[in-house]
């Protein structure tokens, strides 16, 4: 064989064997990701959310509000947006508007849309008449972030990975006079830091959503804050230019974070919060071993359960909403609405736990906001969070429409 015959037949099949690996590397990339921020904080004087003892509108501006999209697509184009807020919740009249034009613009369906708040106590109050300018110019700016992330869609590695951290407490503890609204370290907690991350085909990470269940209520002075959660986000995003982070509240109807009334506090809560998702991720490890890469296809299903209240208060029930969207058999996120207690996360683990998988991610303050949900226990223990007089079955009936929809999703067939 001639030099030069050879020659070419090593850059062909040189050649050949780097098409194949591109091509391998790009059958392996079944995702696309993408991921959007925009500013919320109000730009004029507005009353604040969460304290009713608080009757003048902010004074200042500690640090900015977000709202942050990140939206998923597999193989097939299903699709599913993830948007959280640093926002005391999502009232009804909000996520009807914003599903509603993101459905009309970008074809987007209500049921693959979760909208999460982190339940910052220092947030307007934005569903108040005097707030109206301020809610439509949230609206818009809103539907705009979500159209942002769909049409930023690029190949992506998504994997989920967890840690812990300890800012929550328990705060129900018991006293002659009943349950009383005071850190309880014997409580039952979730520590459990959620993590999922997303990486270009390159692996160089992009962003991350993470969760915690504890209320974001370090603060409750009048200036807009997003509190522990929102500098987790600040100082991940300091610490890793270029990447993303979101926060997804978790179940922290019963959980505080101690101390607090402090400002040095909320920021030793995110660092602490900001250093587990660190943890998670196997920062400065040499080999990554608890990174689970997620899978298809993506599914997702959203119905209400009716929710009745005891004969005697003569209250209307009302439709509470459940959302469970799957990744494959790697990972099942559940959301439920409004202030659910810790009782609800660790059941739906316990229920929907498989040796062989899937994760099982809980996040509450989903979708919409009507105060407390308890648990049966917390119902018959009595206190602060079982203000509401819910009938005795409130659990049952969640726990039960999570299960019912989990299996149907299983049970679905793939496109």
């Amino acid at each position: 064989m001639s030099r030069f015959l050879f020659c070419l037949l090593f850059v062909f099949g040189s050649t050949l064997s780097l098409f194949a690996a591109e091509s391998a590397q790009s059958e392996n990339i079944e995702w696309k990701a993408g991921v959007a921020s925009a500013k919320i904080t109000p730009e004029k004087p507005l009353r604040m959310a969460g304290y009713a003892g608080r009757k003048e509108p902010a004074e200042g501006t500690e640090q900015d509000l977000f709202a942050k999209a990140l939206a998923v697509e597999d193989q097939d184009g299903n699709r599913v947006v993830f948007l959280t807020l640093d926002l005391i919740g999502v009232i009804d009249q909000l996520r009807a508007d914003v599903t509603k034009q993101v459905q009309e613009k970008f074809y987007l369906p209500p049921q693959a849309l979760l909208m999460n708040a982190s339940h910052t106590h220092c947030g307007p109050a934005y569903g108040r008449d005097d707030a109206k300018a301020y809610y439509d110019t949230l609206a818009q700016t809103l539907v705009k972030t979500i159209g942002q992330a769909l049409e930023g869609l690029q190949p992506a590695k998504l994997s989920w990975s967890t840690a812990r951290c300890s800012v929550a407490m328990n705060r129900r503890t018991p006293s002659a006079t009943g349950y009383r609204n005071h850190p309880n370290p014997n409580g039952l907690v979730d520590h459990q830091v959620p993590v999922l991350r997303v990486d270009d085909p390159k692996g160089e990470l992009k962003a991350v959503m993470f969760g915690y269940a504890c209320h974001n209520t370090t603060m409750g002075f009048r200036k807009w804050l997003g509190d522990y959660a929102g500098f987790a986000q600040e100082y991940f995003e300091k610490d890793h230019p270029g990447v993303t982070a979101l926060f997804m509240m978790g179940c922290g109807g019963d959980q505080n974070p101690y101390p607090r009334s402090e400002l040095h506090y909320a920021h030793k809560h995110g660092r602490s919060l900001a250093t587990a998702v660190e943890a998670a991720l196997e920062v400065n490890q040499r080999a990554l071993r608890h990174q689970h890469p997620l899978h298809g296809p993506l599914k997702v299903a959203y119905e209400t359960v009716q929710l009745e209240y005891l004969p005697e208060k003569k209250r209307e029930p009302w439709d509470y909403p459940v959302q469970v969207i799957q990744f494959g058999n790697d990972l099942t996120i559940v959301a439920l609405g409004t202030e659910v207690v810790v009782d609800y996360s660790l059941r739906i683990k316990q229920e929907l736990f498989e040796p062989e998988g899937p994760a099982i991610w809980v996040a509450g303050y989903s979708n919409v906001y009507s105060g407390y949900i308890p648990s049966k226990r917390v119902l018959l223990e009595g206190g602060y969070e079982a203000s509401r007089p819910y009938q005795p079955d409130v659990e049952e009936r969640i726990i039960g429409k999570v299960l019912e929809l989990d299996q149907r999703l299983k049970n679905q067939k793939a496109k």
